[in-house]
C-alpha cells in the first residue's frame, strides 16, 4: 500500500490526505485472504481519462495481471479505483465517476469518510 500510495504520488499528483489501512473480509467472492484498504485524496493536473491510464500502468508495474476472471472477483496484488473526481459525473463503458458501487462497500466508504471533507 505504501508503495501504491507512492507512486500515485510520483506519477499522478500531491497526495493532500491519506485515510488509515483497513484490514477487510472479500467482497463479493470467496478467499482466504483478507484485504487492505484505504483512500487518497490527490490534486492533479490529469483529466480523469489519463488518471484511469496511470491507475491501470500501476496496477501493472505493481504486478497485476488481469481485472477479474469471467466477470468475477479475484485476489489481487492491487486494485486503485478512481472514487471521486471534483464534482464530475462521467459514465463510459470503461470509466464511472463517482463509482458506482462505492456506497455499497464499508470498505471504501469508512476509509473514504476519513479524508473526505464534504
Amino acid at each position: 500500500m505504501h508503495e501504491a500510495i507512492a507512486l500515485i504520488e510520483k506519477k499522478i499528483g500531491t497526495v493532500l490526505r491519506q485515510s488509515s489501512f483497513h484490514e477487510t473480509e472479500p467482497w463479493g467472492f470467496e478467499s482466504p485472504n483478507l484485504f487492505l484498504n484505504a483512500c487518497v485524496c490527490v490534486s492533479t493536473s490529469l483529466a480523469p481519462r489519463q488518471l484511469l491510464e496511470v491507475t491501470q500502468t500501476i496496477e501493472i508495474e505493481m504486478g497485476r495481471v488481469k481485472k477479474s476472471v469471467n466477470a468475477q472477483y479475484t485476489d489481487r496484488i492491487i486494485d486503485i479505483d478512481i472514487l471521486l473526481y471534483d464534482k464530475l459525473n462521467i459514465n463510459e463503458p470503461d470509466l464511472i465517476i463517482p463509482h458506482p458501487l462505492m456506497k455499497e462497500r464499508d470498505f471504501v466508504m469508512l476509509p473514504l469518510k476519513e479524508i473526505w471533507e464534504e
